[in-house]
């Protein structure tokens, strides 16, 4: 048998910890050494250890179960307990009727299921009084300079230290297993015995806490000692208590520091000890963070470190009792998904001495993280270190994010004596350049590494050309992707840091091919079901703070909140979930319903219903064109993103209301609500009526004349048949009328090279991508960039470096349409169960590898073109088969050197126009044929 199951996930992860789904779903992949290999059965054992993992001793075996699935079987078996830990194993049977051995064994462990699982008590250590920022609106924000060094020298006293927490504990015997449960109201780390517990970073990371506060799970079994053993806490605001958002605004969701942990230990002789956050511990606020904010920074003075503070025996007669709160349990979550953790380090690349003096370490990339220097010195010295994403146009250090509290500034007060090594412990920043101010000695690049920080997600896709300046977008895209895919899908990872929908909903597609982001963007979603307003608007940014919660007098808006829809489905077609669908399916129904209430409900400022026809009326209730939206954001031919926001929010308000309609209408399809998606289909039909009726002109002129809007008219299916060639024209006339160059924002972008491929202009597709000229993609790697920017014009032609964030994905959308129609791979089936591969070869490009792994395996293609004809290997995962499209006719094209219908894996061929496809089972193939010429690149999806 050639056939074995591998890669075994539970709930989408690896062998997780601290799981509290009752009934998970387990899923592997199938590896094989021949081609066409297809599941026909499968038996699962699950069993409370791995001896067990027999039919006999199984807790649960599901005997041979005729299926080809092998996703998200769920478990049946009796019901699972607190902390349990539960081995697996799988095998399957082939097409041919063989089995396979059965896998190596995996496991998930259970987290606490149940409030009264919990015996610890939420405690508060000792701190020092807190003074809330005074509130200003999002534009004061914006207005607020940068400190000065000696104004930086102030903040300790606005800021406050950061706490730390001790207890000790006796264990009498050897340790057969211990778990730590632990969270907080800001952010905290833990030690225990002396040394750090965990790799996790900026713990219990950022969630909506009233309703969904996660705790972590950890195996400390290794570091719980015979005797005498101490557990220490250091908490900081984080998100909960400092200043987030864009308004830097402070104490968001309360104003005193907390932490909840639970130790549970089992002996070897079978006696358990539970040691629990209670009155018993000490605490201070002597220890070496002076400060640590998120945003503005943090002040380590080493001078005040306490050697052996988290060991047994250091004397903490001198710090003082704690305080039990009564916050309850009832938003207490597992956590799910892969934790923040330091993925990567960079050295330094250069010390630079700038036009104006400065000393600034160049890291070669923009990031997000924080640096990690080593520094010898007198004691007391103060070393500076302030973190920015460019350099200005003269050379010289730019902060380019200079609204209130977005300091970016780490402070170093040297213990003296030695070499010391300083990395800061509760902020980020997002940087490349870092200006050094203080440092005694030479500044060395040697001294100094950025620390890459990011949700740990596993890479699933790669993509490169023979063209490096698409190489060098697509490592921009992964870049801002890694940098912003940081406990939540953020926008930037400097200014405002927050998870706007609007970003997420436009990259989604881009970003389930880079990373494995399923399980991290699940839980994304699940804050945003519980952060919807009781009136169905789903908020501009997840979590919401309560300073930010209305920005522009308009909690939510077009494009943003439909992410609730969007998200979903774009991860329902990856990975082949429907549990997603379901259990966003609630949301998305009480989100569409807001929005019929305000179209039927809503007319445009000054217009009464008295001046309309009863034609007129009826029109008005199917068209969004009242209250604030952001449009088509940041349309680069508009400088003010607000007066772009008005031009165009009437028309994308209502593109994107069909949109929602119409993707709910596939959901229920997929849930199998038949009446559900009858009437959002007929909603999406009138809404698109009423589009055309209200905003199209006979000349294929829309209201808002602007190439985004035509972009979004023609993907999302709001001209009628007859009418799309006059306004495919008006979308050409504009980008011929810009010299070839787009004018998209956010809600556009996405689809905008699609509709030009979709309707036969691929060639007016390439001059954009390919376009050097500002604005476009390779303009700004032509100017160095190396990530996305927020703005297409964020360093002007003449040079001018502008005061916005350099590290934005939302444009990076673009990755999908490369990976498609360059790469070639096609998502027909959710899963990729099956797909195309049909890479436009008359690109201009001469190779093109795309390799990307599916729920069902590796997907790869790898075509080369030369002058008398192409070579296309493709590989496709068991289980799964795919159609082949390559230039015709049938005899032009072999495989493996020899003719198509000889081909071993081939199940069919069909030649339609000018090109064949050839439909092939699971394996890996390589096909040649002549060229004849380009073709229309009119694939759909």
């Amino acid at each position: 048998m050639t056939v074995t199951p591998t890669a075994l996930l539970c709930e989408s992860l690896r062998e997780p910890l601290g799981l509290d789904t009752r009934q998970p779903r387990l899923s592997w992949v199938l590896k094989a050494d021949r081609r066409r290999v297809r599941q026909t059965a499968y038996e699962l054992l699950v069993a409370a250890t791995e001896a067990d993992l027999t039919p006999e001793n199984a807790l649960w075996s599901t005997g041979r179960v005729p299926s080809r699935q092998s996703v998200y079987v769920r478990y049946e078996g009796p019901p699972l307990a607190s902390r349990g830990r539960y081995f697996w194993r799988v095998r399957v049977w082939d097409e041919t009727g063989g089995v396979s051995n059965w896998s190596a064994p995996s496991f998930w462990e259970m987290g606490l299921l149940n409030p009264e699982d919990w015996q610890a008590r939420w405690v508060e250590p000792q701190q020092e009084p807190v003074t809330p920022e005074p509130s200003i609106n999002f534009f004061a924000a914006m207005e607020v300079k940068p400190r000065t060094l000696d104004e930086t020298r102030t903040l300790p006293e606005k800021l406050h230290a950061c706490p730390r927490l001790r207890r000790t504990f006796e264990v009498p015997g050897l340790v057969r297993r211990a778990r730590l449960y632990a969270t907080a109201h800001g952010l905290y780390t833990l030690e225990l015995n002396g040394r750090q517990v965990g790799d996790r970073e900026l713990t219990p990371e950022n969630t909506s806490y009233p309703q969904y506060l996660m705790y972590q799970t950890y195996d400390v079994t290794g570091q719980v000692q015979v005797g005498q053993n101490a557990l220490g806490v250091t908490l900081a605001d984080g998100w909960y208590a400092g200043r987030t958002s864009a308004a830097g605004d402070s104490l968001n969701f309360g104003d005193r520091l907390a932490v909840l942990f639970q130790l549970e230990i089992e002996l070897e002789d079978g006696t358990r000890v539970t040691v629990i956050s209670d009155e018993n511990m000490r605490s201070s606020v002597g220890g070496p963070l002076v400060y640590s904010d998120l945003f503005i920074g943090e002040r380590c003075d080493a001078r005040r470190e306490m050697p052996g503070w988290s060991a047994p025996g250091f004397d903490d007669s001198g710090w003082n009792p704690v305080t039990l709160a009564d916050h309850g349990y009832g938003n207490l979550v597992a956590q799910y998904g892969e934790p923040v953790r330091a993925v990567q380090a960079l050295p330094a690349v250069q010390v630079l001495t700038t036009p104006a003096g400065e000393t600034v370490v160049d890291f070669g990339q923009v990031i997000a993280g924080r640096m990690r220097m080593t520094v010898r010195g007198p004691t007391g010295t103060e070393v500076f270190l302030q973190h920015g994403e460019v350099l200005d146009e003269h050379g010289n250090f730019f902060q380019n994010i200079s609204w209130r509290n977005k300091d970016q500034t780490d402070v170093y007060v040297l213990r003296g004596g030695g070499e010391e090594t300083y990395e800061p412990t509760f902020t980020f920043h997002g940087f490349r350049y870092v200006k050094v101010t203080g440092y005694p000695g030479e500044v060395r690049p040697e001294d100094f590494t950025a620390v890459v920080l990011a949700s740990d997600l596993p890479p699933a896709g790669t993509f490169e050309t023979s063209d490096p300046r698409l190489n060098r977008l697509q490592a921009n895209i992964v870049w801002s992707q890694r940098g912003n895919f940081l406990s939540i899908p953020t926008d930037c990872p400097q200014r405002e840091r927050t998870g706007w929908t609007g970003d997420i909903q436009a990259f989604a597609p881009t970003a389930v091919f880079n990373m494995g982001v399923k399980a991290f963007l699940t839980r994304w979603l699940r804050n945003v079901q519980r952060e919807q307003l009781p009136d169905g608007q789903i908020p501009n940014f997840v979590p919401t703070t309560p300073s930010m919660a209305d920005p522009f007098n308009a909690p939510s808006s077009a494009g943003w909140g439909d992410a609730c829809i969007i998200v979903p489905w774009v991860l329902y077609r990856e990975y082949a979930d429907e549990g997603v669908l379901a259990e966003s399916y609630p949301t998305m129904q009480r989100w569409l319903a807001y929005i019929e209430r305000q179209a039927a409900n809503g007319l445009p400022e000054g217009m009464t219903p008295e001046q309309l026809t009863p034609a007129e009326r009826e029109r008005q209730r199917y068209l969004w064109n009242t209250g604030f939206h952001f449009g088509d954001w940041l349309i680069p031919s508009i400088p003010n993103p607000v007066e772009g926001a008005l031009a165009t929010r009437e028309l994308v308000a209502t593109c994107f209301y069909a949109y929602s309609a119409g993707l709910l209408a596939r959901v229920a399809r997929v849930l199998g609500k038949t009446e559900d998606a009858e009437r959002y289909a007929e909603l999406n039909r009138r809404v698109r009526r009423a589009f055309t009726e209200e905003y199209l002109s006979a000349d294929g002129r829309l209201k808002a004349h602007f190439q985004g809007i035509y972009v979004l008219a023609l993907h999302l299916g709001m001209i009628p048949e007859e009418s799309r060639p006059g306004v495919l024209g008006q979308l050409l006339g504009l980008i011929e009328a810009n010299g070839d160059r787009l004018d998209t924002g956010f809600a556009s972008v996405p689809f905008l090279l699609d509709v030009l491929c979709d309707h036969g202009r691929a060639d007016v597709a390439y001059r954009l991508l390919f376009q050097t000229e500002c604005p476009s993609w390779l303009y700004e790697v032509e100017r160095g960039a190396t990530t996305i920017w927020e703005t297409w014009r964020a360093i002007t032609p003449d040079g001018k470096v502008q005061p916005v964030s350099y590290n934005h994905y939302a444009f990076g959308c673009v990755g999908d349409w490369m990976y498609r129609r360059l790469g070639g791979l096609w998502r027909l089936e959710p899963g990729y169960r099956h797909f195309a591969v049909r890479p436009d070869f008359g690109c201009g490009l001469t190779w093109v590898r795309t390799r990307h792994e599916t729920v069902y395996g590796t997907a790869a293609v790898f075509w080369t073109r030369k002058s008398d004809g192409l070579t296309l290997e493709v590989t496709v995962p068991a289980g799964t088969t795919a159609t082949v499209h390559l230039p015709g006719p049938a005899g032009n094209v072999r495989l493996d050197g020899a003719p198509l219908e000889l081909g071993e894996g081939v199940s069919g061929v069909a030649t339609r126009d000018d090109e064949v496809q050839v439909t092939i089972g699971s394996g890996t193939y390589t096909f040649t044929a002549t060229l004849m010429g380009p073709r229309k690149v009119d694939l759909t999806m």
